[in-house]
């Protein structure tokens, strides 16, 4: 079963005195991308919570964002009061100086200035990392089952895609006939208007088999049916299948551009063009499969 690069996974973990949320996002990537915005208490941890996403997700885009809301009374974080005093005679002082006025709200202004807040960090509790880090792995089994999901609805759309352009490729066939006619036809007029010349009938014939040989499209055809065939066969490996199938994908656009190239035929032409709509499609999809 084929999985999409796209996901999401939150889980809130709750400890004595804290909440922590933990928010995994993943988007398509050609390799794995990972960035990480932890609290500065669970620094000693990020190398064990990378290997644990690195294993997990294998490719994409991560984003892995860990917030912690105090919720008892003791708190690491604190007003760093002798910033806060300088601060506040630092303004002061500018109010002084340029002859403006004083803030109206104290305490909005200073707190936003750097450094008023203080976080005391201390290493953490094992107990507690057991609990944060089950809500780590919570968090990437629910990515992989929205991942699972968004790849079973992409399967669908490539299975009708494929089945589009199989549909495309046989109504080649109603023309067949009649695009080689026109071409022995068209040879032959151009050879009346060049005016009475004398060839040799039989050599005529055989240079008109070769020309339209050339032109011949069979070849064409059976390789994009089984290339269409194969696509379909890779969706049902396990998974991995997304370079596979961006590398099949190409080989059915290379098809459908020779058929085009050599069909010599307006209804031909049209249907081609059809088929690389469909194909367009597939393409974009394929960049979000693992």
């Amino acid at each position: 079963m084929i999985q999409s690069m796209t996901g999401f996974g939150k889980v809130t973990a709750e400890l004595p005195s804290q909440k922590v949320t933990i928010e995994i996002k993943s988007v398509n990537s050609k390799q794995f991308d990972l960035s990480v915005r932890i609290p500065p208490q669970y620094r000693e941890k990020e190398l064990q919570m990378r290997n644990e996403l690195i294993q997990s997700l294998e490719r994409g885009k991560i984003e892995l964002n860990i917030t912690v809301e105090c919720i008892g009374a003791d708190t690491t974080s604190k007003i760093n009061m002798p910033v806060v005093e300088g601060y506040a005679e630092q303004i002061r002082t500018i109010s002084r100086t340029l002859d403006m006025a004083l803030p109206s709200d104290w305490f909005q202004t200073l707190l936003r200035l750097p450094d008023v807040v203080r976080t005391d960090t201390t290493g953490v509790d094992e107990s507690e990392w057991n609990v944060v880090y089950e809500a780590l792995r919570e968090a990437i089994r629910q990515l992989k089952e929205f991942r699972t999901q968004e790849g079973a609805m992409l399967k669908e759309l490539f299975e009708k895609k494929i089945s589009n352009i199989a549909g495309l490729l046989t109504q080649i066939d109603t023309y067949e006939n009649e695009r080689l006619d026109k071409i022995r036809t068209r040879i032959l007029d151009n050879l009346r208007r060049v005016g009475d010349i004398e060839y040799d009938p039989s050599r005529f014939e055989q240079e008109m088999f070769f020309y339209i040989e050339k032109l011949d499209i069979n070849e064409e055809k059976s390789r994009l049916d089984n290339h269409l065939k194969y696509f379909i066969q890779t969706l049902d490996e396990a998974q991995g299948q997304g370079k596979k199938l961006g590398f099949i994908s190409q080989e059915i656009g290379r098809e459908i551009n020779t058929l085009g190239a050599k069909s010599n035929h307006i209804e031909i032409q049209k249907i081609v063009v059809q088929m690389k709509d469909e194909l367009e499609q597939i393409k974009e999809q394929v960049l979000n499969i693992l």
